[in-house]
């Protein structure tokens, strides 16, 4: 479904990415792991569109990103690492105002703003300005965002930052859910603990590149091989 082909990100003389060559399958989670600066997002934003490879290819399904960026679009919903919303604008205009750009008929819109606000809770705030919302409220609404247009691919960039356990736990069931639907997941994170609890494989970055990419359980098989914690592991594939 996904698919990234000897792709490089390049900023000046400096590459942020390196020959990445990765893929996820329909019906799959694949955690992408690594500290700051690794590459993690940078990677995603090639995906959705947001930068342009230097090398190589990025493709959804039969598409490629840079070629066929419309048709992406509709096959994809994307979770930034910021939850930015229009600050003047209302949640519930906020999520129209994204399915407009997705091209969905007012039918159609009217139904995605209640589902996803049943889906994140949004009742009790889904009418007040953006200005007002804490930052789990903002994440929760950008979530929904990502979902309106029930997209086969979810891109999700560090999605439990700053969460409180409720909402960590809402987000959790509902990436696990959508893989059982037959989608498909990426997602960076630096914790190993959510990867471990929900993702089927796990890649980990260093300096733009992988160190490791496998099933979860081949992590676990490794640490165990070298003597190591899980932790440690982690920590010497991303360099520290």
């Amino acid at each position: 479904m996904i698919k990234f082909q000897h792709v490089t990100r390049s900023y000046g003389k400096r590459d942020a990415v390196k020959g990445l060559d990765l893929s996820v399958s329909q019906g799959e989670m694949l955690a992408l792991l690594g500290h700051n600066g690794a590459g993690k997002t940078t990677t995603l934003k090639m995906l959705v569109g947001l930068l342009r490879p230097s090398e190589g290819t990025v493709t959804v399904g039969p598409y490629n990103v840079v070629d066929h960026s419309r048709e992406v679009s509709r096959l994809v919903g994307y979770v930034p690492d910021q939850p930015y919303l229009y600050e003047k604008l209302s949640g519930r205009e906020f999520l129209e105002l994204v399915a407009e750009i997705y091209g969905l008929t007012t039918a159609e819109i009217r139904e995605g703003v209640d589902r996803e606000a049943e889906r994140f809770a949004l009742g009790d705030f889904l009418d007040r300005l953006a200005e007002s919302y804490s930052h789990g409220m903002r994440q929760r609404t950008v979530f929904a965002a990502a979902l309106i247009h029930q997209p086969d691919v979810l891109v999700v960039d560090e999605p439990m930052v700053g969460l409180d356990p409720q909402s960590i736990r809402l987000v959790k069931d509902l990436l696990q859910e959508y893989v059982r639907q037959g989608k498909t997941v990426l997602m960076s994170t630096h914790m190993l603990s959510v990867a471990e609890e929900i993702a089927d494989r796990v890649a980990v970055m260093k300096e733009g590149e992988l160190t490791f990419e496998g099933q979860v359980d081949k992590l676990q098989e490794k640490a165990i091989e070298e003597g190591k914690s899980m932790e440690s592991l982690l920590l010497s594939l991303m360099g520290a």
